[in-house]
C-alpha cells in the first residue's frame, strides 16, 4: 500500500521560498502521475500542480506558473514542490497526492493515495 509523507512546509515571509517533499513508501511511484493541491481555511481544495510519470510534463495553477516548480526523483521515490515568490494567498495545507496509473487530471477525485498535508504559511 503507497503512503506519501510531505514535509518542508513552515511559515514564510511574502517573497520568500519553501520546497515541500513529498515521500513515498509502500509502492513505487514509477508509473503514477503525483499531483500538489492545497487548501485554504474555508476554501474548497484547488489543485496546484502535477507531474507525470512517463514524460516528466507537469503542470500547474495559473496563480502559481513562473513561481513553483514541480519535480520528481524516482530513483527517490519522491516528488518536490519548490515555491519562489510566495504570497499570502498561497497560504493552506498542501497534499501531495497520487493516482493509480495515468496521466495528471485536475480532479482532485481521481487521486487514491493522499499523505496528510503539511502547512504553509505566507505572512509578514
Amino acid at each position: 500500500q503507497l503512503q506519501l509523507v510531505e514535509s518542508g512546509g513552515g511559515l514564510v515571509q511574502p517573497g520568500g521560498s519553501l520546497r515541500l517533499s513529498c515521500a513515498a513508501s509502500g509502492s513505487t511511484l514509477d508509473y503514477r502521475p503525483i499531483g500538489w493541491f492545497r487548501q485554504a481555511a474555508g476554501k474548497e481544495r484547488e489543485g496546484v500542480s502535477c507531474v507525470n510519470s512517463d514524460d516528466q510534463s507537469t503542470y500547474y495553477l495559473d496563480s502559481v506558473k513562473g513561481r513553483f516548480t514541480v519535480s520528481r526523483d524516482n530513483a527517490k521515490n519522491t516528488v518536490y514542490l519548490q515555491m519562489n515568490r510566495l504570497k499570502p494567498e498561497d497560504t493552506g495545507v498542501y497534499f501531495c497526492a497520487a493516482r493509480r496509473f495515468g496521466m495528471c487530471v485536475p480532479e482532485s477525485r481521481s487521486y487514491y493515495y493522499w499523505g496528510q498535508g503539511t502547512q504553509v504559511t505566507v505572512s509578514s
